[in-house]
């Protein structure tokens, strides 16, 4: 890749399987010819496209953008095609990515105060039996799918423990997942059935968190209270959906998408195993940051609608219409980040918008960070010759307007002897 302004020319092919496949030269002529730009999505619908950093971090803070679909007159997303799938369930409606203040600001209160920096830190033993447990299952082979052998189950399993969700039932939890993340949130069959089956089991969890509660998330929420307020059972089981969902697609993709850049970039890859061998965290801290800055997990920041007239970057957005800021191509603006194509693990100035900004910024991102940081650790530590098992080129990304994540990552490596942990027997 090249830090150089594409040359003008016709506007690129959006949403086709190759830009899928390498969004971002599409992305640079967008920030440098049309950086705010409407389009045509897949689904019909028109869009604004921000592409610039200063853009992107303004829209994301900007509340004349709502969250909420009812500000959009189109079908599509008054029945709430904001990308998860299931929303159109008006039961699940009601979380965080979907609302405004007040409600947003009362919600992510009550959230807070069970989602807290102590209990992602101590749940880090958690994550690191998890990660252990998983490569255990196929060091010895020496081949693997990362993504369904690893980068899926550990989020899964870390939010299932995290929610409170039973350890007998969590692989329903995988399954039904599973489901979604493969088919991206089609309206019928397979998808429907996990997203039912999952609503109705979140309902009966809450009310037995209700009768015997614990020390977990799903309780936290239940006695979580504002100024004499509670989460209503609805609120309280679309709050436990989203949580779920958000908490693990995007740390499939942080660490595939991690996995793979390091990869493909072995002077990079080999300064963190030295970092690592040596005992050291402050690469992988700010490799960490570097990674969902190059080839974040999340494409396209969820949707936002004007409720009222207002111009970004010069244009001109009328009310209603919808907006979406694309963080992959605000991390690779070079105004705002040096040599912004160039993978640098020692990156400092790195404020990027991985996880959004302002008021919608990523609750559990402190958890997404542990998580990945972990796996990695723990792959690049376990099985020091890591490898592609397939041309680069045979590789797909999985389609879908929100996230950005590959359908498999087949691997090879030494086959080492297993390792049992003191919980992975």
């Amino acid at each position: 890749m090249h830090d150089q302004p594409p040359a003008a020319g016709p506007a690129p092919a959006l949403f086709s399987w190759e830009f899928a496949t390498d969004p971002y030269p599409a992305y640079a002529w967008l920030r440098e010819h049309s950086p705010v730009h409407r389009t045509r999505l897949p689904s019909g619908v028109e869009a604004w496209l921000v592409t610039r950093y200063a853009d992107a971090r303004q829209a994301l803070a900007d509340q004349r953008l709502s969250k909420n679909p009812a500000h959009h007159d189109e079908p599509a997303h008054a029945k709430g095609k904001t990308g998860i799938p299931g929303e159109r369930k008006a039961e699940l409606m009601t979380h965080l990515l979907n609302i405004d203040p007040p409600d947003h600001t009362r919600l992510r209160r009550l959230v807070s105060k069970a989602f807290t920096p102590r209990r992602v830190a101590e749940f880090a033993p958690r994550v690191q039996e998890l990660t252990d447990r998983l490569i255990d299952g196929f060091v010895t082979k020496g081949s693997a799918d990362l993504i369904h052998e690893f980068a899926f189950p550990l989020p899964i399993y870390a939010i299932c423990d995290l929610l409170g969700v039973p350890r007998e039932d969590q692989d329903d939890f995988r399954d039904w997942a599973g489901m979604m993340i493969r088919h991206g949130g089609g309206p019928r069959g397979g998808v429907a059935r996990s997203v039912k089956k999952m609503r109705g089991y979140l309902a009966e969890l809450i009310h037995r968190k209700r009768e015997h509660p614990g020390d977990d998330l799903i309780s936290g929420l239940i006695r979580a209270s504002d100024h004499g307020e509670h989460l209503t059972e609805n609120e309280a089981a679309a709050m436990a959906f989203i949580l779920l969902f958000a908490g693990f697609e995007t740390t499939v993709n942080l660490i595939g998408n991690g996995v793979h850049t390091l990869l493909r970039t072995p002077d990079q890859r080999a300064r963190l195993q030295e970092s690592l061998a040596a005992g050291e965290r402050g690469l992988l801290e700010t490799g960490i940051e570097e990674l969902l800055r190059h080839d974040g997990p999340v494409e396209l920041a969820t949707w936002r609608f004007a409720t009222e007239p207002l111009t970004i970057g010069g244009e001109r957005i009328a009310a209603g219409d919808p907006v979406l800021v694309v963080l992959a191509a605000a991390d690779r603006d070079p105004a705002r980040f040096d040599g912004p194509d160039t993978l640098d693990l020692t990156r400092r100035d790195n404020q990027h918008l991985g996880y959004g900004h302002g008021i919608h910024y990523c609750l559990g991102a402190p958890l997404a960070r542990l998580e990945g940081q972990t796996a990695l650790a723990g792959l690049l530590t376990r099985l020091p010759d890591l490898r592609l098992a397939v041309d680069p080129d045979e590789l797909r990304w999985r389609g879908g307007l929100i996230m950005r994540g590959l359908r498999t990552l087949p691997v090879e490596f030494t086959p080492n002897e297993r390792v049992l942990t003191p919980n992975s027997g």
